[in-house]
């Protein structure tokens, strides 16, 4: 398996579960024909939230997913969640595995399953925690990689979320960034059916993904998705995926030389930019420590809801107005509030901290 294919992106896809011989034969059968899928997915053991949901089928699974893989001459991967999954697994002849979400949340399980893969070669994909835990996804992957297995690969699944947004799992993407530049040897692709939740985003997401120059991606296809026994409102039917693939735009890295003249030029303009920045933000909590010496020597509080409120409006107009999303002021300027209520939670609680206002009134 070539997973870092300049020309192609490499695509996962199949049903969320596998449910009956004749759905894993079906759906094999199609996405082996369309010449664009390189590895079958489905799940024969299925964590779910509550019980009473259906939780897979179960071992039977493995046969009909290897026997059609055979048949349509394509490989097959499966979830894992514990040792015995991954024994059964490996002497069924499944050609990968990965490990979902929640498992990668239990350091306990993320170590039982590299025990149990020790002196086997299978490659094994290792998709991020459930909650935004950059390190809970790094040591997965260095205890699957201490087991001995020389094909370890990440995937984006998107992450959990108190807040309402249009996403099943926030893509957050600056940790998958942060990973690459731990793991640069190791591909990283992308799950958007579980980071959209639904078919609507699904080309959206992809389309990021590949621009931000991931490897491929893991897509969940149904024959029947309104007949799904799990996650329907997320998975496309075959048509469908191979409509998407062939509609994506896989962009690549150039190596011209006036290409990458014309980029390092505004990559310097970026790098003037970001000092600058850098700059005044230093400035302003040079500011926001007179504020809080002021405060203190007020006797204060450091929140003042009335002006954070009022700055937030204001900039976000600012923004508007200069083609910046109110989203993305807003979560800035909260990312600076916060730091500047700490900055001054510091000062003012420290008893010995020397007070400018008074040193500058003496």
């Amino acid at each position: 398996m070539n997973l870092r294919d300049p020309k192609k992106p490499f695509i996962i896809a199949g049903p969320c579960s596998a449910e009956t011989e004749e759905q894993v034969f079906s759906i094999t059968q199609k996405l082996a024909a369309s010449g664009l899928v390189d590895l079958i997915r489905a799940g024969v053991w299925k964590p779910r939230t509550r019980p009473g949901n259906f939780e897979g089928i179960g071992h039977i699974g493995l046969d009909w997913m290897v026997r059609a893989g055979k048949e349509y001459n394509i490989k097959v991967a499966t979830e894992v969640a514990n040792a015995n999954h991954v024994e059964e697994a490996l002497k069924a002849g499944i050609d990968a595995l990965w490990i979902g979400a929640r498992t990668v949340s239990n350091p306990f399980s993320v170590q039982e399953i590299a025990d149990a893969l020790k002196g086997s070669n299978v490659p094994v994909f290792i998709k991020n925690a459930i909650n935004p835990d950059l390190n809970l996804w790094v040591g997965a992957i260095e205890r699957i990689q201490n087991s001995g297995i020389k094909k370890v690969t990440a995937i984006h699944r998107g992450f959990s979320s108190y807040q309402k947004t249009r996403y099943r799992n926030e893509p957050l993407w600056n940790i998958p960034i942060r990973l690459m530049q731990i793991f640069p040897d190791v591909p990283i692709m992308c799950d958007p059916s579980h980071i959209c939740g639904n078919t609507e985003y699904i080309p959206y997401i992809a389309q990021q993904a590949l621009d931000m120059n991931m490897d491929g991606l893991m897509i969940e296809t149904h024959p029947d998705p309104e007949n799904a026994w799990s996650d329907k409102e997320q998975q496309l039917t075959p048509n469908e995926l191979i409509d998407l693939l062939n509609n994506l735009n896989n962009r690549v890295q150039s190596n011209n030389e006036s290409d990458q003249y014309i980029l390092d030029e505004l990559r310097l303009k970026i790098d003037e930019l970001d000092e600058l920045m850098v700059n005044c933000l230093a400035k302003r909590f040079q500011v926001v420590e007179d504020i809080a010496a002021f405060k203190k020597h007020r006797n204060l509080t450091v929140l003042q809801i009335n002006r954070w409120s009022e700055i937030l409006q204001q900039r976000v107009a600012e923004g508007k107005a200069l083609g910046l999303r109110a989203e993305f002021i807003v979560e800035l300027l909260e990312i600076i509030h916060n730091e500047s209520v700490l900055k001054q939670s510091q000062i003012i609680n420290q008893p010995h901290q020397v007070n400018k206002i008074q040193t500058k009134n003496h």
